[in-house]
């Protein structure tokens, strides 16, 4: 065996980097040596050929074998005989069994040499004698303390201890060789691998409807899906800035441009709504969602993403068109109502409403219930600077005292039992427009108290908030409550009264103009008429005096009942009113203010004095009467109960 041959090709083997490579070289240049005859090499690997193995009976194990993976080598006596042939009986052999399974299982190198026709190690006898096989050298396949195979030798020449110890020498090699060519290969089906995921990756990518940009974080290089390249289509730019310029509308550029440096200044995420031009100059509305891409904490890449949202828009659009035509529809039917009649009470009333409609002035309105305050209100709001803003209504008498602050003003989530989510109050909403307070002298003290404020100051606060909230609304309150009255019984607040008081206008009762009676009557006639589907030539004569006679307790409200009734139950072309409902007048109701305002004093100092004057906590007299602390403080100050005089020493 020469040790020139042998290290050429050592080296040409430690060049290779593919196991199969590696292995086939080391065998076809070992058969290429003068005197060898045959070379093959087993590689360690998990059994699987166990049950139709050559060598089953004596594999104890059956998990793991020697697999032959080369073989390379001449027939003397059978010349052209293909020796590369992986599949005889030798193509798995058990550790420990024969000479090259003890190599794989010791790790030791076994040396047959002269005579080896002799030697127990060889099996088949008759082959050897054929092929004049005189030695035999086995090394195991090392690398890093791991036996990988066994490399086998059969020579026709005597191999002495100089031979084996070049050949141990070549073994290592091909060890250290196998070890590194795995762990390429490794490296390159990992590489392969990412490979494969990102076209996945990227084919996911390009399915997404919305847009998908890849951002480098110094916008050197940016990639978009095929979403987004259809979309644009092929616009030529020189930058990211250059791109954002020629497919941005030019009333949204300086705010995107703003809007996405500032963004990546900060490092956090960030959305915009931004109209971007489409191949064909359509421009679309779209939103921009921007994500950082961090590694350990660093930001590595921007993800931009845009979702079409150009039908959203124009929904929103074509409601906010529908909401302001049916808010058109409203004032005008309400302004209809409101215009009913030529009395000159009326028309005196009108008059001053229309003076004051130009003006920013707060107005009360006072009258009985059922004289249209809400209409007045409406006409005022109507024929001011304010018309093309909403309108809100609230009647502080049909919202319950706990909830009218909540109402007015709103409310931060965790205010109290049940604000689960923030909500915006009435003032908030009436913003720029005009609030309706129908039934101001129904307001709790405290709440009575915020409200000055916001005439006053012209801010607020959420309940459950500390921070003021400029207010632009205007302010037109009503009741049907005496004011001077409930000041002087304490119930209302005597410099809320003339905050809200700038501009009085009463409403007359119905009795005060009945020569509005027939009008009104002809009015609702037609208009229920028209919605049951019936036409009347006439009003009895008798009912008509009736109608006009009558005090009407109840104003045009009282009235519009009586002739809607009258419509339903009129089966004739002379619409008669039932004179019953004209005579009976409801009961006058008792007076009952100040004896409910003692009743109430009474229960607040007797709660006191089992409280022993403590007004809020578990044991106060505020949960004792079911009302927040707040507001039996207010009820105690209005009353001028004094509740140091329940306190024990």
């Amino acid at each position: 065996m020469q040790a020139e041959p042998l290290l050429s090709l050592a080296a040409t083997v430690a060049g290779e980097h593919a196991t199969q490579e590696i292995l086939k070289s080391t065998v076809d240049g070992l058969a290429a040596q003068p005197g060898v005859a045959l070379a093959r090499i087993w590689l360690l690997s998990p059994g699987d050929l166990c049950d139709n193995c050559f060598r089953r009976a004596n594999c104890a194990d059956q998990t793991r074998c020697l697999h032959l993976v080369a073989s390379a080598g001449s027939a003397k006596s059978s010349p052209g005989e293909d020796w590369s042939y992986l599949q005889g009986q030798f193509r798995r052999i058990p550790l420990g069994h024969r000479k090259v399974g003890e190599i794989g299982a010791t790790g030791k190198s076994i040396l047959i040499p002269d005579s080896a026709v002799e030697s127990e190690w060889i099996r088949r006898k008759d082959w050897a004698e054929r092929e004049d096989i005189r030695s035999f050298a086995g090394y195991p396949l090392v690398a890093r303390g791991e036996i990988l195979g066994v490399l086998g030798l059969f020579s026709r020449d005597a191999l002495c201890e100089q031979d084996f110890a070049w050949l141990r020498i070549f073994a290592e090699q091909v060890g250290v060789a196998i070890t590194n060519a795995r762990a390429f290969e490794k490296i390159h089906q990992s590489e392969e691998e990412l490979r494969r995921r990102e076209r996945q990756l990227q084919q996911v990518v390009d399915m997404v409807p919305q847009h998908m940009v890849l951002l480098e974080t110094d916008f050197s290089r940016f990639y978009g899906n095929q979403t987004a390249r259809l979309y644009f289509g092929g616009v030529e730019f020189t930058s990211l800035t250059d791109f954002v310029k020629k497919t941005t509308h030019s009333e949204d550029l300086e705010g995107f441009l703003s809007w996405l440096l500032g963004s990546m200044k900060c490092e956090q995420p960030g959305e915009i709504e931004v109209r971007i031009r489409r191949h064909d100059g359509l421009y679309r509305w779209f939103l921009h969602q921007l994500t950082p891409l961090r590694d350990g904490g660093v930001v590595t890449r921007w993800c931009l993403t845009r979702t079409d949202i150009e039908d959203r828009k124009q929904d929103q659009e074509r409601a906010e068109r529908e909401n302001l035509a049916l808010r058109e529809e409203i004032d005008q039917a309400s302004m209809f109502e409101s215009i009913v009649g030529s009395s000159s009470a009326l028309r005196h009333v009108l008059a001053r409403a229309a003076k004051v409609a130009g003006t920013d002035s707060t107005v009360l309105i006072t009258g009985e219930t059922g004289t249209g305050k809400e209409l007045v209100a409406r006409a005022i709001h109507k024929r001011s600077p304010r018309a093309d803003r909403v309108f809100v209504s609230v009647n502080c008498a049909a919202i319950p005292r706990d909830l009218i602050a909540s109402e007015l003003f709103g409310h931060e989530k965790g205010a109290f039992t049940g604000a689960l989510q923030k909500r915006l109050g009435r003032f908030e909403l009436a913003e720029r427009g005009t609030i309706f307070l129908d039934e101001i002298g129904e307001l709790p003290a405290e709440t009575q108290i915020a409200l000055l404020r916001v005439l006053q100051e012209r801010e607020f606060q959420r309940v459950g908030s500390n921070l003021s909230i400029r207010a632009d609304v205007r302010v037109i309150a009503a009741t049907h409550r005496d004011l001077p009255a409930a000041i002087a019984a304490g119930t209302f607040r005597n410099d809320l009264y003339y905050r809200i008081n700038v501009f009085p206008l009463e409403l007359p009762p119905l009795r005060e103009r009945r020569e509005d009676i027939r009008l009104l009557v002809e009015y609702f006639i037609d208009r229920y008429a028209t919605r049951t589907g019936k036409h009347f030539r006439h009003i009895e004569k008798r009912s008509m005096d009736g109608l006009q006679s009558y005090s009407w307790p109840g104003n045009i409200r009282e009235l519009q009942n009586v002739i809607e009734r009258s419509v339903i139950l009129c089966d004739s072309e002379n619409l008669s009113v039932d004179e019953s409902w004209l005579s009976a007048q409801p009961r006058p109701a008792r007076q009952l203010t100040h004896e409910l305002v003692a009743q109430e004093k009474e229960s607040i100092e007797s709660a006191l004095a089992e409280c022993r004057g403590r007004v809020a906590g578990p044991t106060g007299a505020a949960a004792k009467l079911g009302m927040p602390p707040s507001t039996l403080d207010s009820k105690i100050r209005s009353l001028k109960i004094d509740k140091r005089r329940f306190h024990t020493a």
